[in-house]
Parts: structure tokens; C-alpha cells; sequence
């Protein structure tokens, strides 16, 4: 594969973006920093990639970032930009935020949710969208070789209606690494790995991640804590982060009441995000130090991120406390931290 690529440009939400989301899905990894960019990030856990192969496309990347949820995709995705001797030379990524009132850095796109990343191949650019979206087709790409343009093709989009009557677009396969049978066996050793993997990265989306808002916004305390840590690290102005802060903790108080509803959470939320991770870590087991095995995989990387956004705040607190996750948790933080540095 002899393809001049490059990712141009990615926006990834920030915890403001995922306040102001109302607990939507905002994660799953993907964010760069290191000169191994988007190749490492897709490039896989052990695996192969497409990037560190003769003939690899040459990488450039820029991240536009904001903060908070996004800081959890960008710590996941360190173990991806740094774990492997990748051939691919990319540029540094540039953190840029995405305010979560006006969003003008995303004014380019139809798609108003973020991530949205776009990535330029040759003289064609592919936008790609959903952050679950977005991992699978980066990691299918290098992993396969495939031309991204071709890649995307195999996410296409599907627009509905959801219970409340409004329209939603979810993407097929989002999931699935689009592999052939040889590189599926290199990269999973099995057909039962492979399966595990996408289960347990779908549930981090369809379950995990509605127990967050609930939690770091449990109570006024709790929800003024966070809206704190968003004014203070967000793109806010003096005044408009004071609003932000007063008012937008009060709104997402009353809105996580109406989530915990929605999704039939206990009376308690916080026993829900317990059980949510007693279940997790009874699912890796006590064989292997992660669901990837000695690595971890996309599914590690997916709850792992979806939990590292609540970090600094009472619910993490409570939840690395009165859980079995904590051994788990760090382990994964170790082997982001730890991943030789891709040069």
C-alpha cells in the first residue's frame, strides 16, 4: 500500500462537550499527541499494523481536543500511539478545544455531535463520525491496508427515529474491524476473542457510559464539583464560564434525575456504576490481567475510557473504593503509561 495519507483534522469532545450532551455516548478511544499520531492509535495492541509495513502511508495528524471526556480517550490512546515500532512518520497532533455552546469548530460539518475526524488520503478527504466509528475504521485501515476511502464505506450510516421522535443516525458494523480471515487470526488468535471484544466495546457504549452523567452529577454538591472543573479547564470566558458553571450544574443535576429514569437506574446510582464494574472485571477474570490478554484491547481501552473521565471527582473516587476494578484500572494506566515511546 504506496497511499500518501494523512489525518488532517480531529475533534474530539470535551467534558464540557459531554455535558452538554446530556449523557450521551461521547467516547470510546482515539486521541494523539506523539509523533506516532493516528498510526499507533489505530495500529492495534500487539498486532501488526498496516503502518509498519513496507510501503505504509505517511501519517500527519491534528487533534483538535477539548477536555475532560476526551482526556480518558487521550490517555487509552497513548497505549496505541506508543506500543508499537511503527514505520509510518507522522506530525505531532495539535490539541484544540470544541466549545460546547457555539461549537464553531465544527461548524464545517452536517454532523454536529462529536468526535468527527477527518482524514486526508491522497487528494480525497473522508470525514469519519462516532468515536466507536472512527477507532474501527483507523485500526481496519492500517491493520488491512485497505484505502481509507474504501474503509468508510463499510460504516455507512442509517438514520431513525429514536423513542422520543427525534431523528438519530447510527452506523453499521461500527464494532467490526472489516479484516480478511488471515489478518482476523493474526490479530485475535480466534473467532472467540474477536466476538468478546466487540461485545463488551458495545456495552461500554449501550450501558457504561449512561451511568456517568447520573453519577458525577448525583447530587448539587456533586454536579457544581464538575461544572467547576469545566470552567476551569474549558474555553469559557469570565462571565460565560460563571453561567456555565451555576447554570449548567443546576440544569445537569435535574437532567441526570430524568437519565436515571431513562435508563432504570436504582435509587441509588452509584450501585448501578458498582455492579457495572464488578461485571466488567468478573468478565476479564482472574487468569489474565486484561480482556486482550496480556495487552489490552479495544474493549479494555473502551472502559477504561469511558471511567478515566470521571477521575478527580467523588464518583471515581467511590468507585475505585467500593469495587474490584481499581487492580484492573491501573493496570491499564500502567501499560499506557509504560508503552515504549514511538519515534
Amino acid at each position: 500500500m504506496a497511499q500518501a495519507a494523512r489525518v488532517a483534522r480531529a475533534l474530539w469532545p470535551s467534558r464540557s462537550a459531554w455535558a452538554e450532551r446530556l449523557g450521551g455516548r461521547p467516547w470510546p478511544p482515539l486521541l494523539a499527541q506523539s509523533r506516532a499520531g493516528f498510526a499507533g492509535a489505530a495500529g492495534g495492541l500487539g498486532s501488526p499494523a498496516a503502518a509498519a509495513r513496507k510501503g505504509s502511508p505517511r501519517l500527519l495528524g491534528v487533534a483538535a481536543l477539548a477536555l475532560g471526556g476526551a482526556l480518558g480517550l487521550y490517555h487509552t490512546a497513548r497505549w496505541h500511539l506508543r506500543s508499537q515500532d511503527l514505520r509510518a512518520e507522522c506530525s505531532a497532533v495539535q490539541v484544540v478545544e470544541v466549545n460546547p455552546v457555539r461549537r464553531t469548530e465544527i461548524k464545517f460539518s452536517s454532523y454536529r455531535k462529536v468526535p468527527i475526524l477527518v482524514a486526508q488520503e491522497g487528494d480525497s478527504l473522508q470525514q469519519l463520525n462516532d468515536s466507536s466509528v472512527i477507532i474501527s475504521a483507523l485500526k481496519t485501515y492500517l491493520v488491512s491496508g485497505q484505502p481509507l476511502e474504501e474503509v468508510v464505506t463499510y460504516y455507512p450510516p442509517m438514520k431513525s427515529m429514536n423513542d422520543q421522535g427525534k431523528e438519530v443516525t447510527e452506523f453499521c458494523n461500527k464494532y467490526w474491524l472489516m479484516l480478511d480471515e488471515k489478518e482476523a487470526q493474526r490479530m485475535y488468535g480466534g473467532k472467540e476473542a474477536r466476538t468478546e471484544e466487540m461485545k463488551w466495546r458495545q456495552w461500554a457504549d449501550d450501558w457504561l457510559v449512561h451511568l456517568i452523567s447520573p453519577n458525577v452529577y448525583r447530587t448539587p454538591a456533586e454536579a457544581l464539583a464538575s461544572f467547576d472543573y469545566i470552567v476551569r479547564e474549558g474555553k469559557f470566558g469570565a462571565v460565560e464560564g460563571a453561567m456555565a458553571k451555576y447554570a449548567g450544574a443546576a440544569a445537569m443535576y435535574l437532567i441526570s434525575k430524568r437519565l436515571k429514569s431513562r435508563h432504570h437506574l436504582q435509587d441509588d446510582v452509584r450501585e448501578d456504576l458498582y455492579e457495572a464494574a464488578n461485571k466488567w472485571v468478573a468478565a476479564v477474570g482472574k487468569d489474565r490481567p486484561f480482556m486482550g490478554g496480556q495487552k489490552p484491547n479495544l474493549a479494555d481501552l473502551a472502559v477504561y475510557g469511558v471511567l478515566r473521565v470521571m477521575e478527580g471527582l467523588e464518583a471515581f473516587d467511590d468507585l475505585m473504593r467500593h469495587t474490584h476494578i481499581q487492580p484492573w484500572y491501573l493496570r491499564v494506566e500502567k501499560a499506557i503509561a509504560e508503552a515504549p515511546q514511538v519515534r
